[in-house]
């Protein structure tokens, strides 16, 4: 949803929008729970890959929102996955749109897929995962953003009116709201939309960086009359956001039977309103919500007292734990990221992260000012670098105990046939890996160094694992 380039959203446009609604309370979030493949103590389950490890995704969006038809994505280079792989990332959510692919009705650019197979490529190369994200802002070219090609927009004639200081309010113009409707309730548009699908996820099922889908980035739909923000979110996740990803995924199975689809609600969960999705009705869904908070992306500071974190965890639990989905989060950061509590909210935010999801990307992998992880030198901004930090990207076993620290990391597990990977970012003390129980990592101290290091361990199977990670 959020883009460098704009002036973000007014705190009060979705405020005097959810007038009426009933967030979530802010209750003090769960103390750190073991993992295993389903979370113990809140039945959450863990993402796997295809040799039954237990995944954990950490990395960044990839975009290139300027540039269109012949130069669709030639602001992402191999810089970017080079750089992400660097730091430690070992996850990307790349940005494609329906626009490029599909220009005009019937005739997709074979162009537009080739530039896309080769950002997988360098992902590859850059041992990077991918989930391929159908992007749309304010639905589409139609109203000057990216997303739903224009011949797919209808409006009825329904006025739109341009916020150029206020860009997410264009979300709520008569025209953009109607086209969200046409788009899930008009046949022929449906088809389209599946047609889609299986265009991308036919080209790439195979491929080796792929681990995934993402359906529709973000989507909104039609308030009705007297109807408040919250009441409509869960009314359109319900009825039109539902049976749309199920059609989607019918879609997407009828080409690919192996990769994740991601599914996200609408962004009001985003003010602690819990999701009205209902179940889709395949063995690989991952519920991807996003984490933004709307006086964050105002330009407020983070207020620590506001309890807008613990409301926002204790809503979106609610659907992964009815039914039993992977959580990984699609976008997160705040804007302005050197106001002076921003550091903790980096801290209160990743540990929220760590005790629900499987993973998150962060908002964006780009090199300048506004959203971007890095400067242009390619160093981190402010408080950003706390999101590099040990992990173990996967484990080959169940995960019983695990702790997260920017400095440090354990994870006790029951090991099973396979590899542990651990990933450690740059150091200027280098680390320490310790391994208890009958386990073997191929490496006990790694030097100081510019690069991440990745570390692999090797276990008896049945044998209880902790592994600890410390600075030298």
């Amino acid at each position: 949803m959020r883009t460098p380039t704009r002036t973000t959203v007014c705190a009060a446009t979705l405020a005097a929008l959810l007038a009426g609604a009933s967030p979530a309370a802010g209750a003090t979030p769960p103390e750190p729970e073991p993992r295993d493949a389903v979370a113990a103590g809140d039945g959450i389950p863990a993402l796997t890959d295809d040799r039954g490890r237990v995944l954990t995704l950490r990395g960044w969006n990839v975009e290139d929102k300027a540039n269109r038809g012949d130069a669709a994505l030639s602001a992402v280079t191999e810089r970017h996955f080079r750089d992400l792989a660097a730091h430690g990332f070992g996850f990307a959510r790349l940005l494609v749109f329906w626009d490029d692919l599909e220009p005009v009705r019937g005739r997709y650019s074979e162009a537009y897929l080739r530039r896309i197979e080769r950002v997988l490529g360098w992902a590859h190369k850059h041992r990077v995962q991918v989930v391929i994200d159908a992007h749309q802002d304010v639905f589409g070219p139609a109203f000057g953003h990216r997303g739903v090609p224009e011949w797919a927009t209808r409006t009825d004639g329904l006025p739109f009116t341009p916020h150029p200081d206020d860009w997410f309010s264009e979300y709520f113009e008569p025209a953009v709201q109607r086209a969200f409707t046409h788009l899930y309730e008009d046949e022929d548009l449906r088809r389209a939309q599946a047609a889609m699908w299986r265009v991308l996820a036919g080209r790439f099922a195979d491929h080796p960086a792929v681990l995934g889908y993402d359906l529709i980035n973000e989507p909104m739909g039609e308030l009705r009359e007297g109807e408040d923000l919250a009441a409509a979110a869960r009314r359109i996740e319900t009825e039109q956001l539902t049976p749309m990803y199920r059609r989607l995924a019918a879609a997407v199975r009828a080409v690919d039977r192996d990769n994740w689809l991601f599914v996200e609600p609408t962004p009001i969960v985003g003010e602690g309103v819990p999701t009205g999705l209902g179940r889709i009705d395949d063995p690989k869904v991952v519920y991807a919500p996003h984490f933004y908070n709307t006086a964050m992306e105002a330009g407020a500071d983070y207020d620590p007292a506001a309890g807008w974190i613990e409301a926002y965890e204790t809503a979106v639990v609610e659907y992964p734990k009815r039914y039993k989905t992977p959580v990984v989060v699609g976008e997160w950061g705040p804007l302005n990221n050197s106001l002076p509590n921003m550091g903790r909210f980096y801290r209160d935010a990743l540990a929220s992260l760590n005790r629900y999801s499987s993973g998150w990307a962060g908002y964006v992998w780009c090199y300048g000012g506004g959203y971007c992880a890095l400067d242009a030198e390619g160093r981190f901004r402010t408080n950003k670098g706390q999101t590099a930090a040990p992990y173990a990207p996967a484990v080959a076993g169940a995960v019983r105990d695990e702790a997260h620290a920017a400095d440090a990391y354990r994870v006790t597990y029951t090991a099973r046939p396979g590899v542990t990977e651990l990933s450690l970012p740059p150091s200027a003390r280098g680390w320490r890996v310790r391994a208890e129980g009958r386990a073997r990592p191929d490496r006990t101290e790694v030097a100081p160094g510019g690069r991440a290091t990745r570390v692999t361990v090797r276990a008896v199977p049945g044998a209880t694992v902790t592994l600890r990670v410390t600075p030298r």
